[in-house]
């Protein structure tokens, strides 16, 4: 019998610049080290300060500041800062802040999409009021998009036209809250002229499943990120297998975390996988096991 597991959702609270508070998941961080000297790298971005060696790898290290247009640290203000080492999308990062504040639990459903006034070059996802603060969520996947482009380019995938054809038959639905993974998934679809739905966030993802249900057009897969404001990917996934009238999609839980205990709570909640982002080829065939069951 499916029950709820409600995963702590933690966040670490830092400063770039000023008093404004910024913060990303904890569950994305390996470790917060002092200032240390760095290797330099020739040929990097600008925001891009060097190298920092961490249990025997040398991690690069980014001046978070500089990255989204604000004044880089200064060598005295470097000096008091602190880099924020990361586990995002299969790869290890340091991000050098001005200050750690402290870590806070948070549930996700008082996190609000940022306004659509910011445009697409906001660098965050969600704001969260606390305590007569307004924190910003940092979308770090569009922040390593900025600072490495070549990120953003996506593998071709070679599928038989029996595997083309099989996908083009399928109501796919993506949703993530950041829009560099939004369209490194609409990227891996529309190479190979599959159809999709896709929104940013799991509140309007569970109308658009209700919605197709009801019109008699589920659903056969639903690609959903985990960390997300207002209803997460797994509270969507908890919602849709705990409601028996709808017909079930094969869900594959898709996200920037490395971590273990994500995917054994994807596991928990009813999700049928849950994939490191990102790669195309898994993404795909990932698909191609839903559309066997879908069957």
């Amino acid at each position: 019998m499916l029950s709820k597991t409600k995963q702590a959702q933690k966040l670490l609270l830092f400063r770039l610049s000023g008093a404004r508070l910024f913060g990303i998941g904890t569950l994305k961080i390996r470790e917060i080290l002092p200032f240390m000297r760095l290797s330099k790298l020739p040929h990097s971005h600008h925001a891009v300060i060097g190298t920092a060696m961490f249990r025997g790898s040398a991690v690069p290290v980014i001046d978070m500041a500089a990255a989204v247009g604000n004044a880089p640290l200064n060598p005295d203000e470097q000096a008091k800062a602190s880099i924020i080492i990361t586990d995002i999308q299969r790869q290890e990062i340091g991000f050098l802040v001005r200050g750690v504040h402290q870590i806070i639990e948070a549930d996700w459903k008082h996190v609000m999409p940022p306004p659509k006034a910011l445009g697409d070059r906001a660098f965050i996802t969600g704001l969260l009021e606390r305590e007569g603060d307004i924190i910003q969520l940092l979308d770090v996947e569009l922040l390593l998009a900025k600072v490495y482009p070549e990120s953003l380019l996506t593998e071709d995938v070679a599928l038989t036209d029996v595997q083309s054809e099989t996908l083009k038959a399928l109501n796919i639905l993506l949703v993530d809250d950041s829009q560099v993974a939004r369209k490194q998934l609409s990227d891996a679809l529309d190479s190979k002229g599959i159809s999709y739905q896709v929104t940013s966030n799991g509140d309007e993802a569970l109308q658009i499943l209700l919605g197709n249900d009801e019109l008699n057009n589920p659903i056969d897969i639903l690609v959903s990120d985990i960390e997300m404001p207002g209803l997460d990917g797994y509270e969507l996934t908890f919602n849709l297998r705990d409601n028996a009238a709808v017909k079930q999609p094969y869900v594959i839980l898709h996200t920037s975390l490395n971590s273990e205990m994500s995917l054994s709570y994807a596991n928990q909640v009813g999700a049928n996988e849950a994939l490191t982002k990102f790669d195309a080829k898994e993404l795909l065939q990932a698909m191609l096991r839903g559309a066997e069951q879908a069957r």
